[in-house]
């Protein structure tokens, strides 16, 4: 599995951490940046992400600001993206499991790197269920047109 992962100045520390934590999976990632803590527009970081995504560049992205509202706000805005923001692990699950999520978006100021962890994990772990949810998808993509 292949990640992009970027955020704003607000979510540079968990976006390390959570690039860690990717390391430490043994899962590929390209890193978006900023490279810096100044200030920065977080839709010009999320659109690389979900260029990647939508490409098939990447399998999946991971966006963090200081809310991941922002982020999330600008990601769906991009078709083909199905950004949720997360900031516990149920809905992690619930994202993957039936709205078949393709990139997730975190609030650093929200969540502690702890928890951001655990939802990491659990959002890469799950598979989209299909099923009756496929239906529910397709009707969120015709939407986009």
């Amino acid at each position: 599995m292949k990640i992009a992962i970027s955020s704003d100045h607000g979510g540079n520390n968990l976006r390390k951490e959570i690039m860690q934590q990717l390391e430490e999976l043994g899962l590929s990632y390209e890193d978006f940046g900023p490279t810096s803590d100044d200030s920065v527009d977080y839709p010009d970081y999320a659109v690389p992400v979900t260029e990647g995504v939508v490409s098939g560049k990447f399998d999946r992205g991971i966006l963090i600001c200081g809310t991941g509202i922002g982020m999330s706000i600008a990601a769906n805005k991009v078709k083909g993206i199905r950004c949720a923001l997360v900031h516990d692990v149920f809905s992690a699950k619930a994202t993957r499991c039936h709205n078949d999520s393709n990139v997730l978006a975190m609030g650093e100021r929200v969540i502690g790197p702890g928890l951001a962890r655990e939802i990491v994990a659990t959002w890469l772990a799950q598979d989209f269920e299909g099923g009756r949810h496929t239906r529910r998808v397709e009707k969120i993509t015709a939407l986009e047109n």
